[in-house]
């Protein structure tokens, strides 16, 4: 199980990461919000200790940013901030809890506890990729405000891809999330959704969304 710590002030991470480890977790710590970013966007983790007030970039950007990608990373904020304002402010952003600083590190502790025995997170409703945008609750999908028509199993294949953007996916384990057991493991299923996906999604747009990563499988990504 594997946190990210973000916090500037070196002996703070560093009194974290010891305690988070003899805990059991893996840590993972970045000293400014840019490189926080860019862990937060490209490894997997079970939650995020973020501080408010950081360099190069602060929590509530990093909040904001990966909010809006899909990130659905459970997220404790540290802050000074105490005004309930501020902490209203802060549940806005996507903040699944927060502790004011200076706080006690048992206390620290139960709240990730206590966050990480929650059921998973209710994923969000809405996915973003490029100019796409996906509406899970109402089974919608707009490209450019252009309303796109797709089947029951398209949109599944095209939800699964796009909250897995930027990786690559192979058609055993796309049949495997997307299909039932009873699904033919040697079929063209696959394949052929994904051709009906890409002109559907893709057709008439400069950008392609859709790609073939040829001997790996299939990804979803805003490349130019």
């Amino acid at each position: 199980m594997r946190i990210l710590v973000v916090e500037d002030e070196k002996e703070i991470s560093e009194s974290l990461a010891r305690r988070l480890r003899a805990d059991k977790y893996e840590v993972d710590v970045a000293l400014d919000g840019e490189k926080g970013l860019f862990l937060a966007r490209t490894n997997d983790y079970i939650l995020m200790i973020l501080d408010y007030n950081l360099p190069k970039r602060d929590g509530r950007q990093i909040c904001k940013i990966i909010r809006k990608e899909g990130i659905d990373l459970p997220i404790i904020m540290l802050t000074v901030e105490s005004g309930l304002e501020d902490k209203v402010g802060m549940m806005d952003l996507g903040v699944d809890d927060y502790i004011t600083k200076p706080f006690s590190f048992d206390e620290l502790m139960a709240r990730i506890r206590s966050l990480l025995r929650r059921p998973k997170h209710i994923e969000r409703e809405i996915i973003t990729v490029g100019d796409l945008i996906i509406n899970k609750s109402i089974f919608k999908v707009k490209r450019k405000n252009k309303e796109i028509s797709l089947t029951r199993k398209e949109f599944m294949l095209l939800v699964y891809l796009a909250k897995n953007k930027n990786c690559v996916i192979s058609s055993e384990v796309i049949l495997e999330h997307v299909w039932d057991m009873n699904v033919d493991l040697f079929s063209h299923t696959v394949k052929t959704h994904i051709m009906n996906l890409r002109r559907k999604i893709d057709g008439g747009f400069k950008t392609k969304l859709i790609h073939t990563v040829i001997c790996r499988g299939y990804m979803v990504a805003a490349k130019k």
